[in-house]
Formats: structure tokens, C-alpha cells, sequence
């Protein structure tokens, strides 16, 4: 057999360090801060909902295509009671798409809306699937680098680079808001900037704002909300971060009728349909008061500086994200370059797992001494680790 196996352009963004540390945390019994999940379930009458929806006999079947109404119809209520004071909400009949997680409504929306060709920009480092879902759409992937300051402790986008970027091939940008890795949480007045040049170039913008409700400074403010980006905008939201139920995989889009159509399009030939009882859940965990909400980001901002602490304690140097459940660090001040070899040598010298940011770069080099935790977990598994880290 002469083909390869794989189409070679995806070949290349095989994320398999995140296997590789899994199994390194199995083996050596290490504390795993590598990969972003809980590791506790979310409210028990949200998985209370589930089991009733089974029981009934409510999405053991295929549901509709767009997904559920009770759930389309809790989306729109969801943007409406957070962001309506914004001047933004959505008819739930045509304007909201439920997709298998926002990893679904990522690839369905670049599949639908690039031409081969196409020239896509992306704030990198950037989650691990866009490089390969611009890729399957046959686009061309631009990175724009968010640079960390260690005299802020932040990472920040620089406006001039991404307007250099922009070229007459330019598709759209991909923007992600509280941002994965590094926590980024992009102000109003940058916001702004980024709406000016879509509009100005007639650019699309596609939003991943899975990390909406964990943001700890500053404020999550939808792209859509701003002038001139309600028609240009598709919105991708998330239930797994939100209620901690991960392997659920309900996602959502939000847009005009005529993008989301378009992204329901793609997205028909890749699940179908999915998730059915679970959506009926995600309806309902929707409507929680805003205690909830509240109280999932105090306690993730406590565990954030558990863990901030406790790497600084332990050499690191720590840029402490506004957002998300992730913490970067730079390994230089403890005597390493390598993210890779300092990942793969964590779990012997210090019984944690973490991530090397470099999976995440087009440039590795810029992501070379940079390395990712995870603080979504219980605290005292925090603590544990914290202590732990204490060996380097």
C-alpha cells in the first residue's frame, strides 16, 4: 500500500503528548494537571435531569437536527439574561445550533465557511484543533502570537500585528476569549479593535467563549455585542465547562440565521445528531440561579491561587490567568528550556503531569520554556500537588 493512511496536513497536529502524559501519570502514580477536566461531576440536579430525560423516554431516539427546542430555547435565554443589557439575544427557532461540544461547532464552522485557499488568523497559541480543523476546510492557518509580559504577569495581543495580518485572502479570524492556554482575557477596548478590523477588512469572526462564566478579573464581554459584529459573528458556547460535565459534549452556536444555517450544513454529515437526554439536562442546567455561576468562579479563582502559590513557591515563574482553568509558567527560572523534556521528566522528579505549551505554537520556539496546568481539580489534590512540586 503505497497512500499513507493519514492525509499528511493532519498528520502533523496529532496532539499525542496528552496520551503520552496520561500514561506517564498512570505509571508513575503522578498527580495529572495535564489535560482540562474536573475531576469531580457538576450539580447533582443536572445529572438528575439526565436520568429522568432516560427514563422517559426523552432523546433515546434521534432528536431534531438543530437540537432540542427546551434547549435552543435556553440558550437564547441564557445570552438574553447574561448579555441582553449588551443589546444582545437570539430567536431560538433559527439562530441557535446545538452541536457534539464546541469541538463539533469549531470544525462544522470552518468547514462551512472556508474555500480551500482561505486565509484563517488564530491568536496562538491556540487550542489544539484549530490547526487541524482549518486544515480539513482547506484553509490557510496565520497565527498571531500572544507574547507574555513578565512585568504584568499576562500574556496580550498585539493589535498592530493582527491588522498586519490581515491580507486580501483573509477569510476570518478565529478568536478564543478567556483563552486556553494562557488565560487571556481580552479587554473591551482590544475587543473593539478586533471588530473595527473585521468590519473595515469585511471579515467573519469565529468565537470560542466555552470559558465564559470563569473569568476572575476583568469581565467576558461577546464579540457579537459589538458594533457591526451581530451579522459577522458566529458564537460557540459549551456546557462541559460550565457544569463540569465534560464528556457530555453539548456545545452550541449562536448567530444570524444565514451563518447558522450554513454551519448546520457541515455540521449534518459530521454526528448528525447527538447527546439526546443529555441536551434535556443541559436545558435545565442553563436556568440555575446566579449563585451557580457565581460560586463556580469563586471557587475556581481560590484553586487558581492555590496553585499560582504554590508554583511560584516552587521556582516557577507564573503569568496567573484572568480566565479558564489553566495556568502557563515559564520553566527558565528553574534551570530548563525544554518544555518536552521537562514535562516527560516531571512525573519521575516530582509526581505531577503538566502540558508543554510548545503543542500549541506554529512557532515552537515561542512556546519552547513555556508549560500549562490544569487547577480544575479537588483542592486537597491541589495541595497535594503543590507540596510535590516543592522537590524541584
Amino acid at each position: 500500500m503505497d497512500r499513507p493512511l493519514l492525509n499528511r496536513r493532519l498528520a502533523e497536529f496529532g496532539t499525542t503528548i496528552f496520551a503520552e502524559m496520561s500514561a506517564l501519570a498512570v505509571r508513575t502514580g503522578a498527580i495529572n494537571l495535564g489535560q482540562g477536566f474536573p475531576d469531580t461531576d457538576g450539580p447533582e440536579e443536572v445529572r438528575e435531569a439526565a436520568v429522568r430525560a432516560l427514563r422517559d423516554g426523552r432523546g433515546n431516539q434521534y432528536p431534531p437536527g438543530p437540537g432540542i427546542p427546551e434547549l435552543r430555547t435556553a440558550v437564547a435565554a441564557h445570552q438574553e439574561r447574561f448579555y441582553g443589557h449588551l443589546g444582545l439575544s437570539y430567536d431560538p427557532d433559527t439562530e441557535v445550533l446545538v452541536t457534539a461540544g464546541a469541538t463539533e461547532a469549531i470544525a462544522a464552522s470552518l468547514l462551512a465557511l472556508l474555500e480551500p485557499g482561505d486565509e484563517v488568523i488564530a491568536l496562538e497559541p491556540y487550542y489544539d484543533s484549530y490547526a487541524a480543523c482549518i486544515a480539513m476546510a482547506g484553509g490557510t492557518r496565520v497565527p498571531v502570537t500572544l507574547r507574555p509580559d513578565p512585568e504584568s504577569g499576562s500574556y496580550a495581543l498585539d493589535l498592530d500585528e493582527l491588522r498586519d495580518a490581515v491580507t486580501d485572502r483573509t477569510r476570518l479570524i478565529l478568536l478564543n476569549t478567556p483563552h486556553n492556554p494562557t488565560g487571556t482575557v481580552l479587554t473591551r477596548d482590544a475587543l473593539a479593535e478586533v471588530a473595527r478590523l473585521a468590519c473595515e477588512r469585511e471579515l467573519l469572526v469565529i468565537t470560542d467563549e466555552v470559558y465564559e462564566h470563569l473569568v476572575f478579573e476583568g469581565e467576558h464581554l461577546p464579540l457579537a455585542s459589538f458594533p457591526g459584529m451581530r451579522e459577522r459573528t458566529v458564537t460557540i458556547g459549551s456546557a462541559g465547562k460550565t457544569f463540569s460535565f465534560t464528556g457530555w459534549k453539548v456545545g452550541w452556536v449562536t448567530a444570524t440565521p444565514e451563518l447558522v444555517g450554513a454551519v448546520r450544513s457541515a455540521k449534518q454529515f459530521l454526528t448528525y445528531v447527538s447527546a439526546g437526554p443529555f441536551q434535556y439536562a443541559v436545558a435545565e442546567a442553563l436556568a440555575l440561579p446566579d449563585s451557580y455561576y457565581t460560586g463556580l468562579r469563586d471557587d475556581l479563582r481560590a484553586k487558581r491561587d492555590i496553585l499560582a502559590t504554590g508554583l511560584t513557591d516552587a521556582g516557577f515563574q507564573v503569568f496567573r490567568p484572568s480566565g479558564t482553568y489553566f495556568i502557563t509558567t515559564d520553566i527558565r527560572p528553574l534551570g530548563f528550556d525544554d518544555g518536552f523534556a521537562f514535562c516527560r521528566t516531571l512525573p519521575e522528579r516530582a509526581g505531577v503531569v503538566a502540558i508543554p505549551n510548545a503543542v500549541f505554537y506554529d512557532h515552537q520556539d515561542q512556546g519552547a520554556p513555556f508549560v500549562r496546568f490544569a487547577f480544575c481539580k479537588q483542592e486537597k489534590v491541589l495541595q497535594e500537588a503543590v507540596t510535590r512540586l516543592q522537590r524541584l
